[in-house]
């Protein structure tokens, strides 16, 4: 029997979230999580720049963004959604508010890491509109964590 799940509601995160935040973080970026002072301070820093995906019991889903002082640019720090929602359209969900924001707030370009063999969401990246910079970042993250960065204009 296939049982409904609730409604999922996007809204920026709260200081009570962090925790939660934190777990799905590491349930969707098992090698390299966020530690926990980084999500609290990119909270502090950056109250707006976390938006969640909420069903009322726990985070689904989540992107982490954060634009420069002359709001010229933004990067994308982090984008997850749990492992159970996958393929559901819930990364697109989080990235197309993510950019509407960045486009109402007059940014003008967006930035982007993602680990090369990540071909979900280097796809899903690409359908938005960004294009990877053509070398790989050897060593971005450290040691053997090398990172595709991708750019859109946002005009």
């Amino acid at each position: 029997m296939h049982t409904l799940r609730p409604a999922l509601k996007m809204r920026g995160v709260c200081e009570t979230d962090l925790h939660e935040l934190h777990r799905l973080d590491n349930q969707v970026f098992k090698v390299t999580p966020y530690p926990y002072y980084v999500l609290r301070q990119l909270f502090d820093v950056y109250p707006d720049g976390i938006l969640v995906l909420d069903d009322g019991m726990s985070l689904q889903g989540f992107a982490c963004f954060a634009t420069t002082a002359d709001r010229q640019s933004s990067w994308v720090l982090g984008l997850g959604v749990a492992p159970d929602r996958r393929g559901q359209g819930l990364g697109r969900r989080l990235m197309l508010e993510v950019l509407r924001r960045l486009r109402q707030a007059g940014v003008h370009e967006v930035r982007l890491s993602v680990e090369p063999a990540n071909v979900a969401a280097v796809s899903l990246y690409r359908s938005l509109g960004f294009t990877p910079e053509p070398e790989v970042r050897r060593d971005y993250l450290g040691p053997d964590e090398d990172r595709l960065i991708m750019r859109l204009s946002l005009g």
